[in-house]
């Protein structure tokens, strides 16, 4: 038998699952479909939606994940919106590159002084 606490872990992983899910699916549908229109839009959201329902929502505190947490969110309320569609993209786009901005920005770190790193060796 599984401990409360596994079970809790496994369920924030499916959760954290389903909306990387649901963000990826919205994000190459904005990147690949040439004729955008506001009901293909809904529709999509739908699809992603019942996805998204099947998996009990938990309580999240990491950072980015929160800001990905907002920005399905987001991505959910402008289905209801009478916002043109190229708007939408824009601000969804640039919403998930920022995200994916501050995720990268914290896994790389450039070297300040690449040329005197090795000079020790010589």
């Amino acid at each position: 038998m599984a401990s409360k606490k596994a079970i809790e872990n496994a369920n924030r992983l499916r959760y954290i699952r389903a909306l990387e899910r649901f963000h990826k699916s919205i994000v190459s549908y904005f990147s690949n479909t040439p004729n955008l229109s506001k009901e293909s839009y809904i529709k999509k959201i739908d699809n992603a939606l019942k996805l998204l329902n099947r998996v009990e929502e938990v309580d999240i505190y990491k950072g980015e994940l929160q800001d990905l947490q907002k920005l399905v969110k987001k991505m959910i309320t402008y289905k209801e919106s009478e916002e043109d569609i190229e708007n939408i993209k824009d601000e969804i786009l640039h919403s998930s590159n920022l995200l994916d901005k501050s995720k990268n920005a914290r896994r790389y770190k450039k070297d300040k002084h690449q040329k005197s790193k090795f000079s020790d060796w010589e």
